[in-house]
């Protein structure tokens, strides 16, 4: 099962990320070659991905990378950010410990996440338990998907029932810290025309901080009926139950980097940091087939979340006067949002004037409900919503009824509050992309997205409502030249906006009213390269102009608004080396400068590793035996826009084993951190790094009847 399974991974993989032919090994058969062709030469819309027009990979104007649901379990990826920390141009950011951050290009995001290319921008951390697999689009994506996607968007693609086929999969996993998952996916035909599809997860978490664990359970039924040859209906539910312990990580020292001496402490609470989410998801899509040249989709979800976060952290901390002492603040903060989202596609193909076109149209309508509320501490000994405490392991804090540094008694009350907002958002987008053959070489796209963003927020404290409307047209532009088949040159270009409520609409008011959106343009130009019919290489340049709110250096509690331009490129080599040796390599360079910032010139932007690598390489020892190995490489970063405070760089080594059992079942295991380095991935504000977990195994049993 490992080698079939692998061959497929290898040869998915290289198909859906580079754009290549879907040649395969002998080691798997006609039918599965079959479906690699169909999922991996072309991207189409109502099966795999969210580009919505029937493209070859190796004509998309941009840089993608895409990971297949084989590849995810064979490298051992439980979440988000492991995927991130292997994919090119893309890094980590903190998330203040309870949800996805992603850093696309240098430009920080929460929002810019899709679930079947429909808007998931409620801020959690995603599971990977029910996904065909995850694409990373990067560049601007405005017109596919509206506001945000500045740097680039993640879009997850969920699992579906399958006519006329009936199986169980199951996967049960330990790792070394103690937490273990449990995974399920049955599917059942009811009859020639319909199917069920069960998928769900238990996941009880153990990590290398203290009072670190998490539970999480996820269930997702589907259903699809074939209600005409021509037609056809999918139906989602997906509950999601998520607890989780919050860790904001440690300070940072004299010399601005993570004082190591504190790797081992938690500045936190054992009962006052957490996080809990409660999600009921539906998601309805039908699909007609007007003729061989034209296709229709409507799509309909809807998304309620209750979600509510606490904690304390490191606020302030001064290695050179107090270097005993830990000055702690933190909040409570709690989101009710209900989501409904409508869409309606038109993808068709016709000939006009002597060329070839393909296009795509459509509208979509977002009714967004969001309720937020923020309630700051008061610390009964210093008066103020920062305490000072001693630094030890733990810390004195006593679930809120602790000892100050001062030695006074100090009790803690989320009792003063910071905002409470009531928004309603209405969103109506229209957009039309072509794409004309100008000659067996020359392809050209043409594009334009229409958004009508209205807001309205009412702050509860002062009981003031205010209302905004923002329309922008974003518009896009490519060039595919192929000059023989298997090489494909682009260059495009493309703009982003993001109204000044932000990402998660906390509130216009004040002097954000009268503020424009924030607006970012985008340039690109690469090559997508066939060095043979299973191995291929892509590189791409770009130029990326943003002005966005970023949290600011003094208090991690507010927003900065940033400008600043970033240039870079990315390479990639993605294939079969031999027939048993599969290699996945990409190295990223960035650099930029924050432009117009009163007082200061010439900073790098935080987030922006000037260069990153990550390579993995799979080999087949025999039928039953495979081995993995690779190492994911992150130059510094600053943490802060003042550049005051470093993330060093790292190198991690990880590595796997797999084996096959018999033809159902095989067994896996995946290590992290091969050589115990000590690092530090990601960070939220200055006093606010991620320590890396040490060396740690995960053992994977997978079957499937």
């Amino acid at each position: 099962m490992y080698k079939t399974s692998l061959a497929l991974m290898s040869a998915t993989a290289l198909s859906l990320t580079l754009g290549i032919a879907p040649a395969m090994a002998d080691s798997v058969d006609a039918v599965d070659r079959e479906q690699i062709v169909v999922t991996g030469q072309v991207l189409y819309a109502n099966q795999i991905n969210a580009l919505r027009t029937p493209t070859p990979i190796i004509d998309v104007p941009q840089s993608l990378s895409i990971f297949t649901a084989a590849e995810i379990s064979q490298r051992g990826f439980s979440s988000i950010g492991q995927i991130i920390d292997y994919t090119v141009g893309v890094n980590t950011s903190q998330g203040e410990g309870h949800r996805d951050a992603v850093v696309f290009r240098g430009v920080r995001s929460t929002a810019d996440f899709f679930i079947d290319g429909v808007r998931d921008d409620v801020q959690y951390y995603r599971p990977l338990y029910n996904l065909e697999q995850v694409e990373i689009l990067r560049g601007p994506n405005a017109l596919l998907f509206g506001r945000g996607g500045t740097g680039g968007i993640l879009n997850r693609v969920t699992k579906k029932a399958e006519l006329d086929d009936v199986f169980t999969g199951y996967e049960v996993a330990l790792n070394s810290f103690g937490g273990f998952t449990l995974q399920l996916d049955h599917n059942v035909s009811t009859d020639d025309t319909s199917a069920l599809r069960l998928n769900a997860m238990y996941e009880s978490l153990e990590g290398h901080r203290d009072f670190y664990d998490s539970e999480r359970i996820g269930v997702n039924p589907t259903a699809r009926f074939q209600l005409f040859d021509t037609t056809r209906l999918d139906l989602s539910y997906e509950f999601i139950d998520h607890e989780r312990f919050i860790d904001r990580g440690i300070p940072t020292g004299a010399n601005g980097e993570p004082v190591e001496a504190f790797r081992d402490i938690v500045f936190g609470d054992d009962t006052l940091n957490f996080h809990t989410l409660d999600a009921h998801v539906f998601r309805a899509t039908l699909q007609h087939q007007f003729s061989d040249a034209l296709k229709g989709r409507l799509s309909a979800f809807y998304g309620d979340y209750d979600k509510v976060y606490q904690n304390l952290y490191a606020s302030s901390y001064d290695a050179v006067n107090s270097p005993d002492q830990v000055g702690l603040d933190g909040y409570l903060d709690t989101t009710q949002r209900q989501n409904l989202i409508l869409s309606a596609d038109l993808i068709g193909q016709f000939q006009m004037a002597g060329f070839n076109h393909t296009f795509v149209t459509g509208v979509e309508f977002i009714n967004t409900g969001n309720n937020n509320d923020r309630l700051n501490p008061v610390w009964s000994d210093s008066n103020d919503d920062v305490e000072f405490f001693t630094i030890a392991r733990p810390l004195a804090t006593g679930g809120g009824t602790g000892t100050a540094a001062s030695g006074n008694p100090t009790t803690l009350a989320f009792s003063d509050l910071n905002d409470d907002t009531h928004a309603d958002v209405s969103v109506f987008s229209a957009y039309l992309q072509g794409e004309i053959e100008i000659s067996d070489q020359l392809d050209i796209i043409l594009g334009a997205r229409f958004d009508s963003f209205e807001i309205e927020v009412h702050n509860v404290p002062v009981n003031e409502t205010r209302e905004r409307t923002d329309e922008r047209v974003s518009p896009r532009l490519g060039v595919v030249y192929k000059p023989q088949e298997n090489i494909s040159l682009y260059a495009s270009y493309s703009e982003s906006f993001l109204p000044r409520s932000g990402e998660q609409f906390a509130n216009i008011n004040g002097s954000n009213n009268a503020l424009d959106p924030n607006e970012f343009t985008n340039l690109e130009a690469g090559l997508k390269w066939d060095l043979a019919s299973n191995l291929s290489f892509t590189g791409a340049i770009f130029e990326i102009e943003q002005r966005s709110p970023q949290t600011a250096d003094n208090d991690p509690s507010t927003l900065d608004v940033i400008e600043s331009e970033i240039t870079g490129f990315e390479l990639q080599l993605q294939g079969q080396l031999t027939e048993a040796w599969f290699i996945s390599a990409g190295y990223s360079y960035l650099d930029g400068e924050q432009v117009n910032r009163s007082g200061n010139t010439g900073l790098r932007p935080r987030e922006l590793p000037e260069n990153t690598l990550s390579l993995w390489n799979s080999y087949q020892v025999s039928d039953q035996l495979g081995l993995g190995l690779g190492l994911t490489y992150q130059d510094e970063t600053f943490i802060n826009n003042s550049n005051t405070a470093i993330l060093p760089a790292y190198t991690r080594i990880d590595a796997a084993a797999y084996y096959d059992l018999s033809d159902r079942f095989s067994l896996q295991l995946n290590v992290e951190n091969l050589t115990d380095a000590l690092y530090f991935p990601n960070a939220h504000s200055t006093h606010q790094a991620t320590v890396g977990a040490p060396l740690n195994a995960r053992v994977t049993l997978r079957g499937r009847f």
